[in-house]
C-alpha cells in the first residue's frame, strides 16, 4: 500500500490549488451558524473545511471524545483535520482520500448547482488505540461552490456506527441526498483518470510492467526522452517521490 502521506498531498492539491474567484464570497458564517446548531442536536463530529483560506473550524459534540477532541469549537491553520485522521485506520485513511478524489472527479462531470446534492459515505475502523468505538460512519458533502466551478467549503461529518460486523473495507459509495440514489461505481472510479493523460497512463502501466524506458519507447512508438518526460509528469501530478510510489498511488486510485 502507499504512504498515506502520498495520497493526501494529491488530495491536498486537488482543492488548495484550485482557482478561486477573489472577492466572492463564501457565506463561511451562515454555514458555521448552520454547523454548529447541527452538532448540538446530533452531538457529532463536524470539520467545516474552507479551502481558499486552508482553515478548518472543528465542532464536537460528545462523540468528539473519540478523537481526544474537547466539546467545543476548534480552529485549525489546515483545511484537513490531521487531529482526526491520526485515530483512524491508515488503511481505511486512504481508501477514504481516493473516494474523495473519485468524488472530485465526479461533481465536475456535473453542472455546479448540482454539486450539493451529493455525499459520499463510508465506514471507517478507528485505530486500536482508541477505546469505545470501533467503527465510524464518515460522509464528506460540498456546501459551497465558486461561479467558477471551484469548491470552497466542505462538510466532514463522523458519527458512530451502529454497524459493527468485521469486514474489509470503507464501503464507500457516491449518493445523491435528493433521491438517495447510490451512484455505480463504474460512473466515478474511471474518472480518477483525469488526472493523468491517456499517455501518462499508458506509460504508467508498462512501468508496472516491469519494462525500462527503452522497452517503453519502443512499444509505444515514442523517443526514449518522451517516455522520461511522461514519467516524471507522472510523479508530479500524483505528487509522489518516485515511479514505484506512482504505481502503488496509481492502483489504490484505479488509474491502472
Amino acid at each position: 500500500m502507499p504512504q498515506t502521506s502520498s495520497i493526501e498531498n494529491q488530495l491536498m492539491t486537488t482543492f488548495l490549488e484550485q482557482k478561486f474567484e477573489i472577492g466572492e464570497s463564501n457565506d463561511i458564517e451562515m454555514y458555521k451558524q448552520f454547523v454548529s446548531n447541527y452538532v448540538k442536536i446530533e452531538q457529532c463530529v463536524a470539520v467545516l473545511s474552507d479551502y481558499q483560506s486552508d482553515r478548518s473550524y472543528i465542532y464536537a459534540g460528545s462523540f468528539g471524545s473519540v478523537f481526544g477532541l474537547p466539546n467545543e469549537k476548534a480552529v485549525i491553520d489546515s483545511a484537513f483535520e490531521e487531529c482526526i485522521f491520526t485515530k483512524i485506520n491508515s488503511e481505511d485513511l486512504i481508501e477514504r482520500h481516493v473516494l474523495e478524489l473519485n468524488f472530485y472527479q465526479f461533481l465536475k462531470g456535473l453542472p455546479k448547482e448540482e454539486y450539493c446534492n451529493y455525499s459520499t459515505f463510508s465506514r471507517l475502523r478507528v485505530k486500536e488505540s482508541v477505546e469505545k468505538c470501533a467503527y465510524i460512519n464518515h460522509r464528506t458533502i460540498y456546501l459551497k461552490t465558486f461561479s467558477n466551478g471551484s469548491i470552497s467549503l466542505a462538510l466532514c461529518l463522523y458519527i458512530p456506527s451502529t454497524d459493527l460486523q468485521p469486514r474489509k473495507g470503507i464501503d464507500g459509495k457516491i449518493f445523491n441526498i435528493q433521491t438517495g440514489e447510490i451512484i455505480e461505481s463504474e460512473k466515478y472510479k474511471n474518472k480518477a483518470e483525469a488526472i493523468l493523460s491517456k499517455r501518462e497512463v499508458e506509460v504508467l502501466a508498462n512501468v508496472a510492467k516491469g519494462y525500462k524506458s527503452e522497452q517503453i519507447a519502443a512499444e509505444m512508438h515514442i523517443s526514449v526522452y518522451t517516455v522520461r518526460r511522461h514519467r516524471q509528469n507522472i510523479i508530479e501530478k500524483l505528487k509522489v517521490t518516485n515511479t514505484a510510489e506512482a504505481i502503488q498511488t496509481a492502483m489504490v486510485m484505479g488509474i491502472i
